[in-house]
């Protein structure tokens, strides 16, 4: 009895209360997780995926379809998937945006005209200074730049009367330059393809902008003046350049 009584005095200690349901799931799931992210190519791999769900999600909030075709405004503007712009094609006045494979073969499919609609009512001024001209001629055809003596690299025309008239295309191609220059007065210069440009110097009513496509015999301006050459009055100063070097007209015109 004395033992039975001394057993009921003692009591059990109480023993740790369960995880409630799922408890000890969620503990072994949250030490699986941090297992699995601890190791090195989880994390990187999450971000790739998340930032792939992203990126898919722009793409299609913008309506960026590749198999979409483009569509030009009603102005004529053609208007690329990059988001550029083409200028639709001008037909005014022989001007035109025009087409570079077409530029690329105008050289060898037309020969080249003096720029001028009436050769023979004008005068040359200076010529063109060519090594394999006469002794006069090339001394005529030395200029003074400043303080030297340079070899003059055109042909200057004047009106007898002075007067300005009109400066044509001597080929058709596409302008490449059409600015001013301190010295050299309004300047624009004709790429014809295959390395020939007809370079036009002191003009007067530039009618052309860079990048316009031109046909032979376009006005493209006025004879004008230019500082290099004031004493010469109102004229057109012409070049013919082969890639880059400069030529004697004559050698691509017949006249």
């Amino acid at each position: 009895m004395n033992d039975q009584n001394q057993n009921k005095g003692k009591q059990r200690p109480e023993e740790t209360p369960k995880n409630s349901l799922g408890g000890a799931s969620a503990a072994k799931s949250s030490s699986g997780l941090k297992k699995l992210f601890a190791k090195r190519w989880v994390s990187p791999a999450i971000f790739m995926a998340a930032a792939a769900i992203i990126v898919t999600l722009m793409w299609i909030y913008q309506g960026n379809d590749p198999a979409k075709p483009t569509t030009a405004p009603e102005d004529g503007t053609e208007v690329t998937q990059e988001g550029g712009q083409q200028e639709g094609t001008k037909q005014e006045n022989g001007v035109g945006g025009g087409d570079g494979n077409v530029v690329e073969e105008v050289a060898s499919n037309e020969i080249m005209q003096w720029p001028v609609s009436k050769v023979e009512d004008l005068q040359v001024d200076v010529g063109f200074y060519d090594e394999k001209g006469s002794q006069s001629d090339k001394e005529a055809a030395v200029v003074q730049v400043g303080s030297t003596f340079a070899p003059h690299t055109g042909v200057d025309f004047v009106h007898p009367d002075g007067v300005a008239f009109d400066v044509l295309a001597a080929m058709s191609g596409k302008v490449t330059r059409a600015d001013s220059h301190p010295l050299l007065g309004n300047i624009v210069e004709i790429s014809h393809g295959n390395g020939l440009v007809t370079v036009y110097h002191s003009l007067a009513g530039v009618e052309v902008e860079e990048g316009d496509s031109v046909n032979q015999g376009t006005v493209i301006a006025k004879a004008g003046r230019s500082e290099q050459e004031a004493e010469t009055g109102i004229h057109l100063h012409f070049e013919t350049r082969l890639n880059g070097d400069s030529v004697n007209p004559k050698d691509y015109i017949t006249e």
